[in-house]
């Protein structure tokens, strides 16, 4: 059992080293980790489910959150512009291929594999809120990344707007885009050349 979960921990601690390749692929230097995005969707799930107009259960809140991503500690992080170019169903199969690699033998694999796929189908309260934290973290990050190092290549994510599931994450995405366009947009106060 304990060479088991040692391999189990280890997957997880393997998302410490593998980076966000999207933003690595835009430029971004120094890039996030798969586990720092993964701390800050469980955060924002949590702070957000207050505020989500439906009864949540937290505890498999967070457990969705620290799962959505665990898979890329085997597969790394493929970006979406790689995924869209695939075969619709070849993301979920390999994701799951994983899953089960990483939880093969465990105790906890059907328990793990219920939570898995509660969040693949995406019909639960706790599911659809940490589909909206996944999104939103990801705009922030942009928004941090964009003021930070000034790049351009991150206005792609702001070309199309999101939709959210919960009201409250669509506010924050809303103000979030609005400081955004504030920042971009010339400052009306400033002297303008003569």
């Amino acid at each position: 059992m304990v060479d088991q979960l040692l391999e189990i921990l280890q997957h997880a601690n393997q998302l410490k080293r593998t980076i966000r390749s999207g933003w690595a692929m835009r430029g971004v230097p120094n890039a996030e980790s798969v586990a720092e995005h993964s701390y800050g969707v469980a955060f924002t799930a949590m702070t957000l489910a207050p505020y989500a107009a439906a009864p949540l259960d937290m505890g498999r809140l967070l457990a969705l959150a620290v799962l959505h991503d665990l898979p890329e500690g085997l597969t790394t992080d493929i970006p979406s512009p790689v995924w869209r170019r695939l075969p619709e169903e070849i993301k979920p199969q390999v994701e799951q291929a994983a899953m089960d690699a990483i939880f093969a033998g465990s105790e906890q694999r059907d328990q793990i594999q219920a939570l898995w796929e509660e969040l693949q189908a995406n019909e639960t309260a706790e599911a659809r809120l940490v589909h909206d934290a996944d999104k939103l973290e990801m705009f922030l990050q942009a928004h941090h990344y964009q003021r930070q190092y000034g790049n351009a290549l991150l206005d792609e994510f702001w070309s199309r707007p999101h939709r959210f599931h919960f009201a409250v994450a669509q506010e924050i995405y809303e103000a979030l885009r609005a400081r955004r366009d504030s920042r971009e947009a010339p400052d009306a106060t400033a002297k303008q050349p003569e």
